[in-house]
């Protein structure tokens, strides 16, 4: 039998959780995000369809887990799928969109693995 966990001991077991446990998931709204939607990040002259999809990714239920701190993120990504959907972009910013991308929460995999899940 393992011996119990000390509160007491600086760095005892006891203050990391149950080894191999599952944390509750967190419920996002099947309905997006009801925030006001940030402004978009100043440099650069955005297109049209760039900035419906800057409104799309803020809306999403994703959106209710960012802070304004994800707004570099969030451009970093509409710069890397517009150089992807205009068969701009290189190899290597089609693998910081997928990072991008995971890092937000966008993926079915990051969701899992951010332990966030869509509900109605």
């Amino acid at each position: 039998m393992p011996r119990a966990r000390n509160p007491q001991k600086p760095y005892s077991r006891a203050h990391r959780g149950t080894v191999g446990s599952r944390q509750a998931l967190i419920e996002l709204p099947a309905a997006g995000c009801d925030l006001p939607v940030p402004d978009m990040p100043e440099g650069r002259t955005w297109s049209a369809p760039e900035k419906a999809r800057w409104s799309e990714l803020w809306k999403s239920p994703q959106a209710t887990q960012w802070d304004e701190t994800a707004r570099g993120t969030v451009a970093c990504l509409l710069i890397y799928e517009t150089a992807i959907f205009t068969g701009a972009a290189s190899a290597w910013q089609a693998q910081e969109a997928r990072y991008a991308s995971e890092s937000l929460g966008l993926t079915p995999r990051s969701l899992t693995a951010l332990g966030w899940r869509i509900v109605e």
